[in-house]
Parts: structure tokens; sequence; C-alpha cells
């Protein structure tokens, strides 16, 4: 699919002032060198506080920058999903490994928000966390307002009232049958993406408690509940005692990325979503689950 391009928007702060256009461009969005960025600029793509120059010029604070992309076809990806759970307000759907949940990066059409509002045009539900482009299973939504603000504060509360259950493969490590992992997590410097989380002994607290439950030469199959919810942490933490997940292409034992060409949304990995319990401000329990993939069972 070719969707209609992109606008992405920045205001120039104080500690950018003096660069010109392509160099900041090239230091902030480093998927593209300053041969590209001049490219784009002398193509009419970038907007300078509303005007289109050709040529590069110099920015000050306060400046406002718009890169407009133009339309690319989209890769593609599985347009489906399944309804766990619908009462017109709280959805619940089993979202299929490799389907991005809202747009970033290369995808705008190709998500799952646009599904959602394609089927539900007059009131959309709208995802309340994320699950990984690589990641399957359940995910969360609401149509109201308030209703997206208690589950969303609930899948933040570290595990008070919200039970989240992984399933996944790890590499052939060593791994005691049951354990908790409590590496911090936090965003370091990447030369491609500027930032990625990673474990970081000065990041956030972070907690998973895993459960081995078979092992095999070729992987192990593991449950994880994770009592705080950081960007990637299943992946991170796995790796960061030495069992990355089978397949990944990120995260190398240890918690860091083991491949500066390799993308947060690669695939190659298997994790699912598969368990979810919670309690909604008046006392409601829901429980929800989501069929395991071929090779989680």
């Amino acid at each position: 699919m070719v969707n209609r391009g992109w606008s992405y928007r920045d205001r120039v702060g104080p500690e950018a002032a003096g660069l010109s256009i392509t160099s900041y461009y090239s230091r902030n969005y480093r998927h593209s060198d300053s041969a590209r960025w001049r490219q784009r600029l002398a193509a009419g793509e970038i907007e300078h506080n509303g005007a289109c120059p050709r040529n590069d010029r110099l920015l000050v604070a306060g400046d406002e920058l718009v890169w407009h992309r133009p339309p690319w076809c989209e890769p593609a990806v599985p347009l489906h999903f399944d309804t766990i759970h619908d009462d017109g307000d709280l959805l619940v759907v089993d979202k299929p490994s490799g389907l991005p949940v809202m747009p970033a990066g290369g995808f705008l059409e190709h998500t799952l928000l646009r599904l959602l509002e394609r089927r539900w045009p007059a009131a959309t539900p709208r995802p309340v966390h994320r699950l990984g482009r690589g990641t399957s299973g359940l995910l969360v939504c609401a149509r109201r307002g308030w209703s997206r603000a208690w589950l969303s504060a609930a899948l933040r509360d570290d595990g008070k009232a919200t039970k989240k259950i992984y399933r996944c493969r790890t590499v052939a490590a060593e791994l005691a049958p049951e354990g908790r992992i409590e590496v911090p997590i936090g965003a370091l410097a990447h030369p491609r993406l500027g930032r990625l989380w990673c474990a970081d002994p000065q990041g956030l607290p972070s907690c998973s408690d895993y459960r081995l439950l078979r092992r095999g030469a070729d992987g192990h199959l593991l449950e994880v509940a994770i009592r705080t919810g950081r960007p990637h942490q299943i992946r991170i933490h796995l790796a960061a005692i030495g069992a990355p997940l089978l397949g990944d292409p990120l995260y190398a034992p240890g918690g860091r990325v083991k491949d500066l060409d390799a993308l947060p949304g690669d695939l190659g990995y298997q994790l699912h979503a598969h368990r979810l319990s919670l309690c909604d401000p008046r006392g409601q329990h829901f429980h929800f689950a989501a069929p395991l993939p071929t090779g989680l069972c």
C-alpha cells in the first residue's frame, strides 16, 4: 500500500542554534546522511518557518522545521486481528506478530490503530498500551477517555491491580527453574535512532518474574510475568541474564544492542501476551487469554 506521506514537525532548541538545516536533520534523524538531506531540501520537502528554501541556511532557537515526507509504499504486514472481548467501551484484541500498534517509522496505514479506525469510524477504540511489532497477543483498547485513563494507570501500577503473563522462547542458556529479574532499563545513545532502550545501571527500575516451562536443545520455553512496563522489557531482561529471545535480531546477552543495523521492529523472535487480569475502579475483575501460537504451547 502507498500511503499519503507524513509531515514531521520540529522546533529548534537552543542547543541546535547555529547548525545548518541539513546538519540538524542528519544529527537528529540518523537514518539519512547529510547528502540525502540536501537532496530533500533541494526538492522542496523541508519547510523552514513557513517557507521552503532550496539552499541550506543556519538555524536559530525557536525556528520551526517541517519535513514533508512524500508518500511511500509500506511493507506488507498481517492486516487483521481477533476480538477477545468487546463491551462497547473496553476492547481486548489478539494482535498478530508483525502488525505495528501505532503509526511510527515506516508504517502509517499498516497499523492496528488504522484497522480500528476503519472498523469503528464513529467511536474508535484506541490502544491504552503498546506491544512491540513482533509481539503477538492481548492488547487493551478503550473508547471512552476516562476508561483509557484508568486502564493506562492500572497497566503501570507494578502488578497491584493487573497481572500480565507472557510466553516466549529463549536460546538454550543456563537458567534456574524460576527467578526475578530487576535489571534497570534506560534509553542509551544509538547511532541510527538517537536513543534506544537497553539494560542500563542508571535506568528506570524494572521487574520481571520468569518460570521455565520446558528446556530444549534448540531453546527454552518460558512464562514471564512483568510487574513494570518498560519498552522491550522482556527482550531486554532475558538478554540481560544471558538468555535472549530465540531469533531476536536486536538484543545480545547482557541486554545491550548486538547489531547496530537492527531495529526494534525487526522480526524473528516469539513473544506472546498470553493472559491478562485487571480490576476496574468499581471492583469488577476481568480475565482474558489469547490462544498460544504454534511453538509456544
